[in-house]
C-alpha cells in the first residue's frame, strides 16, 4: 500500500491523536489477524502494522505528513463550479458559499472556528475585493463575526441560517453535500465526522464483547455446578472462613471475646477503687 492512504486505511482523521489511532488500530488488528478464522486476513494485516508503524511514531508521521502535504492535490476553487459573477445570483452565491465555508470550519473546531480572509479567498477562487460588499451585509445580518486580524467566524444565528435554509436553497445544499470534494476544509470535516464514527463503532462492539463474554462467564460457572465440578465461589468463602479462624485464634484458648472485656472492665473498677 501507498504512505498517501495510511489515514484512509484506518479509517481516522489526520489529525486522529495517538489514543485513537491506537484504539482503532486494536480493533483493526483483532479483525485482520491471521489467527481470527473469519475475517482473518494475512495482506491486510501486515498493511496495517505497516500504517501504525509509522503514524504511532511521532517523528515518522512528521515525516509521513510533510511528504504527503507536498503531494496532495490543491483544493479545486468553488468558483470552477459555481457563478459568482452573475449580478444578484452571483451575490447571493457569494454568501452562500462564504457561509458554507465557515460553518465547514466551525462544525470541524468549535472552539476554534475562525477562517483567515486568505483562506477564504482561495477557498472560493474569488478576489477578495469582490468580496467586501459579502461580509458586510452577513456581519450586519449578524450570522457572521470579523476580527481586527480580518478572521471571519460563523456565529451561532449563521449556523441557524444555513441549516435551516439547505432544503430551500439548492446551491447551498450542493455545497454541504458535495463540498467534501473541493476544499480541504471539508475534507478535514469529512474525515473527523468517520473517524469519530468509527471510533464509536469501536467502542460499542468492546462493550458488546465485554457483557457477551461475562455471560458466557456466568452460563459455564452454572454448568460447572450442575455437573458437580468445583466452584471457583467456593474458594473466596473458605478463604473467609480461613480469616475468621485467624482472628479467632489470637484470642487465649479457654477464654471468649466477651470474657476478655468483662476482665478488662473488672481490672479498671478495681484499680479505680483502690484510689478511691
Amino acid at each position: 500500500m501507498s504512505e498517501a492512504n495510511y489515514y484512509e486505511f484506518l479509517q481516522i482523521s489526520p489529525h486522529a491523536d495517538h489514543d485513537t489511532i491506537h484504539r482503532v488500530y486494536r480493533f483493526l488488528a483483532g479483525r485482520y489477524h491471521p489467527d481470527n478464522p473469519k475475517s482473518g486476513d494475512v495482506d491486510k494485516f501486515n498493511e496495517l502494522k505497516m500504517a501504525y508503524d509509522v503514524l504511532s511514531d511521532p517523528n515518522r508521521r512528521a515525516e509521513y505528513d510533510a511528504k504527503r502535504h507536498r503531494h496532495a492535490r490543491r483544493p479545486v476553487p468553488m468558483s470552477i463550479s459555481i457563478d459568482f459573477m452573475d449580478n444578484l445570483d452571483g451575490e447571493l452565491n457569494r454568501r452562500l458559499c462564504l457561509l458554507a465555508v465557515l460553518y465547514y470550519r466551525r462544525r470541524a473546531n468549535p472552539y476554534a472556528p475562525e477562517v483567515p480572509l486568505a483562506e477564504i479567498e482561495a477557498q472560493m477562487g474569488f478576489p477578495r475585493d469582490y468580496l467586501d460588499f459579502t461580509t458586510w451585509y452577513l456581519e450586519r445580518k449578524g450570522y457572521i463575526t470579523k476580527a481586527d486580524n480580518s478572521d471571519f467566524t460563523l456565529t451561532v444565528g449563521g449556523v441557524d441560517f444555513v441549516e435551516s435554509q439547505r432544503a430551500n436553497l439548492p446551491i447551498l445544499n450542493k455545497l454541504l453535500t458535495d463540498g467534501v470534494e473541493t476544499t480541504e476544509v471539508a475534507v478535514e470535516v469529512g474525515a473527523a465526522q468517520e473517524d469519530t464514527a468509527e471510533v464509536h463503532a469501536i467502542e460499542t462492539e468492546t462493550r458488546q464483547n465485554e457483557r457477551l463474554n461475562k455471560r458466557a462467564e456466568r452460563r459455564k460457572n452454572r454448568k460447572d455446578r450442575r455437573l458437580g465440578l468445583p466452584d471457583p465461589r467456593a474458594h473466596k468463602v473458605e478463604r473467609r472462613f480461613q480469616a475468621a479462624e485467624r482472628r479467632a485464634s489470637v484470642v487465649p484458648e479457654g477464654d471468649t471475646e466477651i470474657d476478655l472485656l468483662a476482665s478488662r472492665i473488672a481490672e479498671s473498677i478495681g484499680i479505680a477503687v483502690a484510689a478511691a
